[in-house]
């Protein structure tokens, strides 16, 4: 309880972006738009659970149900309509276990028919485990828009450097970004 929960994080992430930091109680705010005008930012969070665990294992603990893919994927469709991009951000990762019947990110993207972009880190073993869920992205029939670097350090080691400069060729997806440290 008292932690920032991810709705949290991705306002500020946007923020990086160009965020006037402004947001209102039911999540509405702006954002910087081309030639610094105020564009509208809408975050929604249907739920927030209080551990920091699996969406299915949180829901558990705290006796209720988790969010299903289908349902989730009904609330947000509409907030797609007028707008240049809905994120839907994947708590856990691609195969965490969604609701209790076994549902993931993957379905729920798989719902929407949505593009993916993975976040993965920089480290020694990232291009295996990006590489895994890039496959895992395609056996179903979705599509990797590009990876996302979700922290980059200021000096990055040797591992951090090479796998900057090959990811994108071993995977088969580029590399879109970064979030510094």
């Amino acid at each position: 309880a008292g932690e920032p929960g991810d709705v949290d994080e991705v306002r500020r992430l946007v923020g990086r972006v160009g965020t006037t930091g402004r947001h209102d109680r039911e999540g509405r705010g702006e954002r910087e738009g081309p030639g610094g005008t105020p564009e509208p930012l809408i975050t929604v969070e249907p739920m927030r659970l209080p551990d920091p665990l699996a969406p299915a294992t949180a829901a558990r603990l705290a006796g209720v149900d988790g969010p299903d893919p289908r349902g989730a994927a009904r609330r947000i469709a509409p907030l797609a309509t007028g707008r240049d991009l809905v994120l839907v951000e994947g708590a856990g990762g691609l195969l965490v276990p969604f609701d209790r019947a076994g549902g993931t990110i993957a379905d729920l993207a798989g719902e929407l028919g949505a593009e993916l972009l993975v976040v993965t880190g920089m480290g020694l073993g990232t291009i295996n485990s990006t590489a895994l869920t890039v496959e895992a992205i395609r056996r179903r029939g979705l599509t990797p828009r590009g990876l996302v670097w979700g922290s980059v350090p200021r000096e990055p080691d040797l591992a951090e450097r090479t796998n900057r400069e090959d990811m994108a060729g071993w995977v088969g997806v580029p590399v879109v970004g970064g979030v510094p440290e």
